[in-house]
């Protein structure tokens, strides 16, 4: 058993000399591995070995004072995916773990300090990074992030940064890889960029590169501004009225339906047309969008309206309400671009997604009195900073439920019975 604990090694400090200046101490621990503490108060991890009768000091990190914080409550390991002799930052179970298997190798006749650095000298290609990267991040993705993530480099880093190792890349080589879309395909570029991004950073963590990704500021000095805008455009609200009136006096297929029924919810399109009827509870009038629909991965209860409600029920009898909402050709999910062609057969510019701006700017013009946030939770978006998370421990529900039975009877009076007469729906059933 060791002599030092999570609480020695935080409360360690340097020394003060007979001159009254701070000097560097050192803590042992045992079995050769000691704790040094510099008059900066800077700590480091130290192993003593004997190889071949002489004595020999082997750095083998700095103090990780965060993750022992994170451990000793319970906190998951950020770094649980990185080798322990890549680690540059080592909790005091770390550092014996690394101490005990270095010396062993000492005492075997083997070059601890080289085997410590083997791993680090093996730096992969971007390529082979890349694969690396998108095996390690995978588990927490949906299927069209994880796959986006590899067709976007393949088809746009590759060509350019592929072969190159990856502790050769910075600013100037991504500035060349992004160059030729960065205009042309301002969105996507973007995306590019931080995927790359995700790469070196999963790189540096593996001790691939010292490095840390180029700053975005940094990249953006070398390539031309791209056009205004990157926002999806969206309808001014005081027209979603008008224009939902004119879709509910049409035929109601599911790409017109699922289209109102975004709007109504001021959610987003991959929900909507992943949207199931077991999801829907009619009697608390929520929609429980579970995780694998969101865009963050992270389960959502959406307050839903009369006039929402109204769309549903008037466009599938009850006795088919069973698996997708809204279907296309053959059952499958309808595609995103089964929505905006309703948009543009009304002879419409804005996108879907923009009724979300249209829902955001309607709360702020027309219902000051409810809070920022409330809109912001209606949207899903994170509120606040980690802090302000923390300590708001309610989802607000029942103030959005009042917000969004407003959005309802502002955008569809007629699906709200705010109005002197209600709009039957002319559902004509797959696309």
């Amino acid at each position: 058993m060791g002599k030092l604990n999570a609480i020695k090694v935080r409360n360690a400090k340097p020394k003060t000399g007979p001159d009254g200046k701070l000097a560097k101490a050192i803590l042992q621990d045992g079995e050769g591995l000691f704790l040094l503490v510099k008059p900066s108060g800077a700590r480091f991890w130290v192993l003593r070995v004997q190889a071949d009768g002489k004595r020999r000091d082997i750095g083998l990190g700095s103090v990780d004072l965060e993750r022992i914080d994170r451990k000793a409550f319970g906190g998951d390991d950020p770094l649980a995916d990185v080798s322990l002799m890549l680690r540059t930052s080592l909790t005091l179970d770390e550092a014996r773990e690394k101490a005990r298997a270095l010396r062993k190798l000492a005492k075997a006749g083997a070059d601890p300090v080289a085997e410590r650095d083997k791993e680090r000298r093996e730096v992969p290609t971007f390529a082979e990074a890349v694969e690396k990267t998108h095996e390690a991040l995978e588990p927490g993705w949906n299927d069209k992030t994880a796959k986006a993530f590899l067709a976007s480099l393949k088809e746009h880093a590759m060509p350019k940064l592929g072969p190159m190792k990856v502790d050769a890349i910075g600013a100037s080589e991504i500035i060349h890889a992004l160059a030729p879309i960065w205009t042309s395909k301002a969105v996507t570029a973007r995306k590019v960029r931080h995927r790359i991004g995700q790469v070196l950073a999963y790189a540096k963590a593996k001790g691939w590169r010292s490095e840390a990704p180029p700053d975005a500021r940094e990249m953006r000095a070398g390539l031309p501004n791209q056009s205004a805008g990157g926002h999806f455009k969206a309808m001014p609200y005081t027209e979603v009225p008008a224009f939902v009136a004119d879709q509910l006096g049409m035929e109601i297929r599911a790409s017109r339906a699922a289209m109102l029924f975004a709007i109504l919810t001021a959610s987003r399109s991959g929900a909507v047309r992943q949207a199931t009827w077991e999801q829907i509870d009619f009697e608390a009038r929520e929609w429980h969008c579970p995780p694998d629909i969101m865009k963050k991965q992270r389960a959502h209860d959406v307050a839903l309206s009369q006039a929402s409600i109204a769309l549903l029920k008037d466009y599938t009898p009850e006795e088919l309400r069973k698996g997708l909402i809204f279907r296309g050709v053959r059952g499958a999910p309808l595609s995103d671009m089964s929505l905006t062609k309703v948009m543009r057969q009304a002879k419409r510019s804005e996108t879907l997604h923009g009724f979300r701006s249209s829902f955001r700017d309607w709360a702020a013009e027309r219902m000051p009195h409810i809070p920022f946030m409330v809109a912001q939770m209606a949207l899903s978006h994170a509120v606040g900073n980690a802090t302000d998370r923390a300590y708001l421990r309610t989802d607000m529900l029942e103030m959005r439920r009042a917000l969004m039975e407003a959005w309802g009877q502002f955008v569809a009076p007629s699906l709200s019975g705010a109005a002197g007469n209600v709009v039957p729906l002319q559902r004509v059933s797959g696309e």
